[in-house]
């Protein structure tokens, strides 16, 4: 069995290569099947090189060179997937503008590897990253597929893609003599240009594209509420992007901006905010995810309520028109039945605990603790196109397995605690099972 450690790391995924050989028996105490949806007790995972070659009843013993690992203390799950992910940024300072002109892709390159590992230690092994600059994200990607440092696998949108004045354009509120070239690759203006810069996309090697059809919380002169892409540029996106076999995240609070985006066939809303009934119709109807990011809504409304001097004071009044909305929309798509694949909107963890705290904000919104898991696992596989490879405990899934000393299914705050982690066969957290 292999072990990541911090230091050294890509010398000992070299060294350690012979290892792959044996087979590694998962001794779980219990497991839960998400596919099924039920708690298996004392089964054995078969591991044999990066993928799970079979998962049987009882424990098997071990013969020749096959490792044990014992987990029949622990509920074993597969490796959770987050679907709103920006692993190259960092938490806003109050003075925006001095991030704004200050980073560069070289900084966005050292947040993306020490946020990759924070977030796979916590028990995140894939992730869909939906916003970068300059291909930091697409750097970090080849770095973790080349095993040179420690993380999750990865999709990739790079750059959003929205109008001029919109939640993509980062020269909002700047005087015009302040500009930056790699600005330019967020700003589409027609349709013609969101079919171009979906090209470009694919040609560079970006796994899905990211739209901004209505404005954001985080950003200076937009209102979240609105439609800010025509239904043209929105439509011209997701008919390029779909015909290149690529998929469509669409960063939407508004209404129209919603709706709209869903009749164009997109693949998923993020946020969702203002969405009511109707749009929940909408995307029950065409089959379109929501990946609605709650708990950091609810946290940055606290915040932004308590002590707003910690937050860009532009964003402060958004946040309180935003926040206090965003359970009701929730409330909304569970009645009506929309497929939720779970998201964060974080870049590593949140300010008060890890990734998983947005799975006990959606329990305690009143999803049932396996749909929760569901949706952090089964369902966002399927939302990113991995399903069968991330996402499930079964024979040719890739060995992604996370292990908690509670139930998750009694208690979802366990998955805050995560106590055993491995990504492809390799072990890169082990508390205190061995």
């Amino acid at each position: 069995m292999k072990y990541a450690t911090p230091l050294g790391f890509a010398l000992l995924c070299v060294l350690a290569q012979p290892l792959f050989a044996a087979d590694s028996l998962i001794h779980a105490g219990h497991m839960i099947d998400v596919r099924n949806r039920q708690l298996r007790d004392r089964v054995t995972i078969v591991v044999h090189a990066n993928q799970i070659e079979r998962v049987v009843d009882g424990y098997l013993p071990a013969s020749g060179d096959d490792k044990v690992i014992d987990l029949q203390s622990y509920t074993v799950l597969p490796g959770l997937i987050d679907c709103h992910k920006h692993l190259t940024m960092h938490a806003m300072s109050p003075n925006l503008y001095e991030d704004l002109v200050t980073d560069t892709a070289a900084d966005a390159a050292i947040y993306g590897a020490i946020n990759a590992k924070t977030i796979l230690l916590d028990g995140f092994t894939s992730v869909r990253d939906v916003g970068a600059t300059e291909n930091a994200d697409l750097a970090l990607k080849r770095a973790l597929e080349k095993e040179l440092i420690p993380g999750p696998r990865m999709w990739i949108s790079g750059s959003p893609l929205g109008p001029t004045g919109g939640h993509s354009d980062d020269s909002n509120g700047l005087s015009r003599g302040f500009s930056n070239p790699a600005w330019k690759d967020s700003v589409i203006d027609s349709a013609d240009e969101a079919r171009l810069a979906v090209r470009l996309h694919h040609k560079y090697g970006d796994d899905l594209i990211k739209i901004m059809p209505s404005g954001g919380v985080g950003s200076v002169n937009d209102n979240p509420a609105l439609q800010l892409m025509t239904n043209d540029e929105i439509a011209a996106t997701i008919d390029a992007a779909h015909a290149l076999g690529m998929k469509v995240a669409a960063h939407a609070h508004g209404k129209l901006a919603i709706d709209h985006a869903v009749l164009a066939g997109v693949d998923s809303i993020e946020h969702g905010t203002y969405a009511d009934a109707e749009s929940m119709a909408l995307m029950k109807q065409h089959g379109t995810y929501l990946v609605p990011t709650v708990y950091v809504s609810r946290m940055l409304f606290e915040i932004a309520r308590d002590h707003p001097e910690r937050l860009p004071p532009n964003i402060v009044a958004k946040i309180k028109l935003v926040g206090p909305v965003t359970a009701n929309m929730f409330h909304l798509a569970l009645a009506g039945g929309v497929k939720i694949a779970f998201g964060t909107d974080t870049f590593g963890e949140f300010r008060t605990g890890t990734a998983a705290k947005e799975l006990t904000e959606m329990v305690r919104l009143g999803m049932a603790p396996m749909d929760a898991i569901v949706s952090a696992t089964i369902t966002a596989s399927d939302l990113i196109g991995a399903s069968g490879k991330i996402g499930e405990i079964a024979p040719g899934s890739y060995a992604d397995l996370i292990a908690v000393k509670g139930n998750p299914l009694e208690s979802i705050q366990e998955l805050e605690h995560v106590q055993f982690v491995m990504k492809s066969g390799i072990v890169y957290r082990d508390t205190d099972t061995h």
